[in-house]
């Protein structure tokens, strides 16, 4: 007969070993409900319209419901947090930029969630960011720019969709390796910024091109270098960044990441899901639409890509004091 410390350390060792057994099976059952994808993002915008993009194909591959719910505010901190204190089960997922995954950790002193716990699933896609002056700014290439800039200090402005966002980090990096003053002057989202650019009423932006492309076509908008390492085949003759001042390379991305301890049998689903959703002809050409190039990697192929990332804007934001309260 089992004295009452033997049954009891049979009972939770039989409890241990079924946990061990039950996650993966309860992995490769899964779904079997509808998958929501938090956006800390408003609807409309193009962290909103990537993930919409997607939800339609992959209900079909998972035979299950995949639906989109925005939840904003604090600059995605809100929809994060909301994702990271739900159940690690593949059902709530978050669908964000690089500010929410990678840069606020940095930027704000207390966060009510860690990002480098999240179990990266990943990366939808990337778009270049463009450096652009309105037409009225009596220059026409960076060099130009940066000469203007240093003979009129403390004169030039640029906008960006709000602090803390890839157009804010990437401007600061850039006058960090420049070496030039300009004053930010933030924004609540891409539209508001464009808007005041195109109006001149600001100077300068290092927006993304999906939402500048056709102001750049009209002639509306100068632009004077891409941010990606090298130049692109949509703007032919305009150069890369890193060949004039090295080291500002940015590009804007959009990531899928689940909840801490969701188990990774669940994420690397998703993530050939997802693969297999960017290879289908109609999504790479509704990804061209907007000038994006769709990437679908693995879940550590996403980790690493957001440990760079990371590394990249603590760096940017330590260097120039950079906090928000």
């Amino acid at each position: 007969m089992f004295s009452r410390f033997s049954a009891t350390s049979l009972a939770a060792a039989l409890l241990t070993l079924g946990a061990l057994f039950t996650t993966p099976a309860q992995a490769q059952a899964w779904p079997q409900k509808t998958i929501r994808i938090i956006v800390p993002n408003p609807a409309g915008g193009s962290a909103d319209l990537m993930p919409r993009l997607l939800a339609e194909p992959m209900s079909k591959l998972l035979g299950q419901p995949v639906i989109i719910e925005n939840r904003v505010g604090a600059a995605g901190n809100i929809g994060a947090e909301f994702v990271y204190n739900a159940e690690p089960d593949g059902y709530t997922l978050l669908a964000a930029p690089p500010p929410t995954l990678t840069i606020n950790i940095s930027l704000y002193p207390k966060l009510a969630y860690d990002s480098t716990r999240f179990m990266p699933v990943s990366v939808l896609s990337t778009v270049s960011n463009v450096l652009m002056v309105h037409p009225s700014l009596p220059v026409n290439t960076v060099e130009e720019l940066i000469a203007y800039a240093k003979a009129n200090p403390d004169k030039l402005t640029y906008a960006s969709q709000g602090s803390g966002s890839t157009a804010h980090l990437t401007a600061e990096l850039f006058k960090m390796r420049a070496g030039v003053n300009l004053t930010h002057v933030p924004y609540k989202g891409d539209a508001p910024a464009i808007t005041d650019l195109l109006a001149g009423r600001v100077d300068v932006m290092f927006g993304n091109i999906g939402a500048t492309a056709q102001h750049i076509r009209s002639g509306r908008l100068r632009v004077l270098a891409v941010t990606n390492k090298a130049p692109l085949a949509a703007l032919p003759g305009v150069r890369a960044m890193n060949d004039i001042v090295p080291g500002v390379v940015s590009t804007t991305w959009f990531g899928v990441v689940a909840p801490p301890k969701t188990p990774l049998e669940i994420t690397q689903k998703l993530s050939a899901t997802i693969a297999q959703v960017l290879r289908q002809p109609e999504i790479i050409k509704r990804l061209a639409e907007f000038n994006a190039d769709a990437v679908g990697n693995t879940p550590d192929e996403m980790a690493a890509h957001m440990k760079e990332d990371t590394e990249r804007w603590r760096t940017v934001i330590r260097a120039g004091k950079l906090s928000v309260d």
